[in-house]
């Protein structure tokens, strides 16, 4: 199979592509167009793999997006280009709409031009795969149960609206043209690679500089967390294997409170690598949380287990171990982006606030 696959330089992105190169045979277009959270690091040893190929483009050019399926003539797409930190988009809500809903509908209408053109086998194979989020979903109450394929949508953010926005188009063309598109909502992701903007990395990173662990508010808001590595292999089963018109949501049924996962982080980094001054707990500060920070996401992934024949490899222990060690191991990676890219600043409308 040769897959078309945006944003291959992201977490999640370059999570799939070394996937593809490693375990299995299919041969991968990487198109992105390396925003600040792009990192070609990520890909390892697959940038080298003659399966590998690599296009720097914006999916908002329409242009660019049909000479890559002309020339290309990919049996596949997966979608995951997108701009998704919450609290970027708090700040900047225009980029979030740019890439995440006029990227989306650009590519959706790239492949739909180039479905058409297929023969009739062509098109039965042909796949368009929209990597999504739970966070379309809106947020649960402690006791709610889990989102599944068929709960309502109720985005409460720029990003999750602009997401929202992306699946319901995904959906729209295969209703209207028929285009074989199918969605994939997923939880929480951590792992190697990640930008440290993000909570778990950002709370490495600042750990193990001595630096203040920053939690919004009581830190009681819940996230179900899933290995990178795990989604990669879900999301490429997926692509191999999904229907037309279906949704499956991938998660690992692995509910933490933020408070929950910066304890854990800090009782490993104590033996991994310990501090002098004292326990990394110590370094633990409450500021004021974010603008309509949603309490809790969760999702059922039944459906997803039983069509795709996959279950998470990885507690979340042990990713979160192997997710520090390596944080541990490539220092040098994260150094140069808080240098260039990101000082670990708080982003969001928000200002820094103790709670008392």
């Amino acid at each position: 199979m040769r897959i078309l696959l945006t944003g291959g330089c992201g977490f999640i992105g370059s999570a799939v592509v070394r996937h593809v190169i490693r375990h299995t045979t299919h041969e991968i277009i990487n198109v992105d167009c390396m925003t600040y959270a792009a990192s070609s690091e990520a890909l390892e040893d697959s940038a080298t793999n003659p399966r590998y190929r690599f296009e720097r483009h914006d999916i908002t050019d329409p242009a660019a997006m049909a000479r890559l399926f002309a020339h290309y003539q990919p049996d596949a797409v997966m979608h995951l280009a997108a701009e998704s930190h919450v609290d970027r988009s708090i700040d900047g809500p225009d980029t979030f709409v740019r890439t995440n809903v006029m990227g989306t509908s650009v590519l959706l209408d790239a492949a739909r031009h180039y479905w058409q053109a297929l023969d009739r086998a062509a098109q039965a194979r042909f796949r368009f795969h929209h990597i999504s989020t739970d966070e379309v979903f809106g947020a649960l109450g402690a006791q709610d149960a889990p989102f599944t394929e068929t709960t309502p949508y109720d985005p409460r953010s720029p990003y999750s609206a602009s997401k929202a926005a992306s699946d319901h188009m995904v959906r729209a063309w295969h209703h209207t043209y028929g285009l074989p598109t199918f969605v994939t909502n997923t939880t929480n992701n951590y792992g190697i690679w990640h930008f440290p903007e993000k909570l778990i990395p950002l709370m490495i990173i600042n750990a193990v500089e001595g630096k203040p662990l920053p939690v919004y508010g009581a830190g009681q808001n819940i996230r179900d967390w899933l290995f990178v590595e795990d989604h990669a292999e879900a999301l490429v089963l997926a692509v191999e294997q999904g229907r037309p018109g279906e949704t499956y949501a991938i998660g690992a049924r692995q509910e933490r409170t933020n408070m929950e996962v910066v304890q854990a982080l800090c009782a490993i980094l104590d033996e991994l690598h310990p501090d002098p001054t004292g326990p990394h707990a110590r370094l633990i500060h409450h500021v004021q949380d974010r603008p309509g920070h949603d309490f809790r996401y969760a999702i059922d992934p039944s459906h997803a287990e039983n069509m795709l024949g996959w279950r998470a490899r990885h507690s979340f222990e042990q990713g979160l171990r192997k997710t520090i060690q390596w944080y541990l191991d490539n220092a040098a990676w994260w150094r140069g982006l808080r240098a260039q890219r990101y000082a670990g600043q708080r982003l969001g409308r928000a200002p820094i606030m103790e709670v008392t």
